[in-house]
């Protein structure tokens, strides 16, 4: 499928390659749809295998974050920024004040900060060349790694999917199978143990493992083995796609409910888990701690409230498990359908003329 098409099958509104050969930038911005505001959204950098990967991964996640900030009450639209490039070599001042040169030029409809494979501190340099970046180190005039609040998301979304399939939300010695031990997985860990839950954990990253053990009672397993793991939750906190053909018949769990985007490999897979009655917490409802950081850094970032709505993250997912119930769909589907909605009504408000 040529790009054109896909944009045209997920809705979005632009695509942009930005290219700077003395930096070595190679960047894609996707605008998935700008209805509720301007596009929110982190900026990924990744290795790719090969520039078609790249580009599909920065649509997927632009139209990720324009249901992220509608199930989460934020006024933004749905935007991603992708760096194709090694993060663990390839990051340079050079590199990422090109890039917030070309953020500058889309002139406020386009806001990132930190994702995968970047921190908050790579984006003190975007800061010379644009505004328009959020979740930059507190010493900058940002809201500080949005990691740490995203972690505290999820965690009150895993209770809330407990309760809808064990019937309480206690994790008191409920067995948690986590997935991805970086910024978000690492903070869940301690939050879950702090709970009364029994981890099992895993990455590839053995330092990151190393790191857990200090501080939680943890049982590691190969990464390979994670999916084969008896357990009352799935948690994966690492890369997408992992909900799939291959993996979902492996699962020995009531619950799956974690900070990775895009979970899912295709959206049917939501269905598959509904029709083994598997929970599924919908990953842009569970993961979206960081966006309502970032939006509420927006608007004058206030820790106390920005942590009260994350909190609702809880609430958020009991609705559209309700809806699930009600109307005998998948949450994933539920979830898409609430968004959706609001995303409707939202523009015909918009269409009311008004004397300017």
């Amino acid at each position: 499928m040529g790009i054109f098409d896909e944009m045209a099958k997920l809705g979005h509104e632009q695509l942009i390659f930005c290219h700077d050969h003395p930096s070595k930038l190679k960047a894609l911005i996707a605008i998935h749809d700008t209805t509720l505001g301007p596009a929110l959204g982190g900026c990924r950098m990744w290795p790719y295998q090969k520039e078609e990967e790249a580009w599909i991964d920065a649509l997927r996640l632009a139209r990720g974050m324009t249901y992220k900030s509608g199930v989460s009450g934020c006024d933004y639209g749905g935007g991603k920024s992708v760096i194709w490039a090694d993060p663990a070599k390839d990051k340079s001042e050079e590199l990422f004040r090109a890039l917030g040169l070309y953020i500058e030029a889309l002139n406020g409809r386009f806001i990132t900060g930190t994702d995968v494979g970047t921190k908050s501190a790579d984006f003190v340099w975007s800061l010379a060349e644009t505004d328009n970046i959020v979740a930059a180190p507190e010493e900058y005039g940002g809201s500080g790694d949005s990691s740490i609040i995203t972690a505290f998301g999820v965690w009150k979304g895993i209770k809330a999917a407990v309760k809808e399939g064990f019937g309480s939300d206690t994790l008191q010695g409920r067995r948690v199978a986590l997935q991805g031990l970086g910024k978000v997985g690492s903070r869940l860990a301690k939050y879950l143990a702090d709970d009364g839950a029994e981890l099992i954990v895993c990455d590839t990253n053995p330092g990151y493992v190393t790191e857990v053990q200090a501080k939680v009672q943890v049982r590691t397993v190969k990464p390979e083995e994670i999916y084969d793991v008896p357990a009352d939750v799935f948690s994966p906190n690492a890369l997408g796609a992992v909900i799939n053909d291959s993996t979902i018949p492996r699962l020995k769990v009531k619950v799956v409910a974690g900070a990775a985007n895009n979970q899912l490999d295709e959206p049917r897979h939501g269905r598959v888990l509904w029709e083994k009655g598997i929970v599924y917490a919908p990953d842009y409802v569970i993961n979206a701690g960081g966006l309502i950081q970032v939006a509420d850094e927006l608007m004058g970032f206030n820790r106390e409230r920005a942590y009260r709505k994350a909190a609702a993250i809880y609430d958020a997912l009991e609705r559209i498990f309700a809806v699930s119930r009600e109307k005998r769909i998948p949450s994933a589907e539920a979830a898409d359908l609430l968004v959706e909605e609001k995303i409707r009504q939202r523009g015909q408000l918009k269409a009311m003329w008004l004397p300017r």
